[in-house]
Formats: C-alpha cells, sequence, structure tokens
C-alpha cells in the first residue's frame, strides 16, 4: 500500500508553543489527520517530530511506500542526504526518522511550498492546536 503523508511544525518564537501535524493520504483520500502540542521548542524540533509521526503513522497503517511531504527545505534536505545535520538536537531526531524510514521498503521525501496540497491543512491543524494551549 502507498500512502503521501504530508506534515508541518511550528512555534510562535523560536524557541515558542510549538506543535506538529500530520495528514495521510492514500489513493488521493485524506485517511487520516493527527496533530499534537509539543511544549516550547523550536520550529526546527517541531518539523522533526512532525516527520518522526509521519513515519510512524506509515509503519502503523502497513505501508510498503510511502512519499513524506514537507515544506521544510532543510529537514527535507538532510534526510536525502544532501545537507549535514550540524545540530546535536536535531541529529537524534534525525537518526530516529532515518531508523524508522529504513523500515519501510521504498521511501521518498519532497519539499512543497507551504500554500501547495495538503500542507496548508497540516499547517491550519498544528495552529489550531496550538491555540488550544
Amino acid at each position: 500500500m502507498k500512502l503521501t503523508v504530508y506534515s508541518d511544525g511550528g512555534s510562535r518564537g523560536n524557541p515558542g508553543k510549538s506543535a506538529f501535524a500530520i495528514v495521510v493520504s492514500r489513493d488521493g483520500k485524506v485517511v487520516h489527520e493527527h496533530a499534537e502540542f509539543l511544549g516550547v521548542h523550536t520550529n526546527n524540533y517541531a518539523e522533526y517530530r512532525g516527520l518522526i509521526a509521519a513515519i510512524t503513522k506509515a509503519l502503523e497503517m502497513g505501508a510498503d511506500e510511502a512519499e513524506f511531504v514537507m515544506d521544510s527545505e532543510l529537514v527535507i534536505k538532510q534526510m536525502k542526504g544532501e545537507y549535514k545535520v550540524r545540530n546535536p538536537d536535531m541529529a537524534a531526531l534525525h537518526a530516529d526518522a532515518v531508523a524508522l524510514a529504513s523500515m519501510i521498503p521504498r521511501v521518498s521525501y519532497r519539499n512543497v511550498r507551504r500554500s501547495q496540497e495538503l500542507i496548508p491543512r497540516a499547517d491550519a491543524l498544528l495552529n489550531a492546536e496550538m491555540d488550544r494551549h
């Protein structure tokens, strides 16, 4: 089963109140949404936590192929190995994401603008989550 999983993380301030959201799509239809408040963290922390949640959900749903779509060029390029992970705190999150993704036979990563595809939906979910806290 192929899934496309959109994730977004954000913080109000850097660091500041943060959250992430994921939107899972199969055959062009949304099949799962989730948002989670993270407390006070950086934007990059929230982006990585969103990606980890996206990979975890794809594994739970039994995906044998998954495309992870984000508006974070930094995280996508780090996951593709195009950028090094220099921050020690992010290195641990990156290692977790890589280890989880290795359990899915076919994985790809794609960077899109915040206004494209289902990223606005994920962004709205994470902002609603931050508003609740």
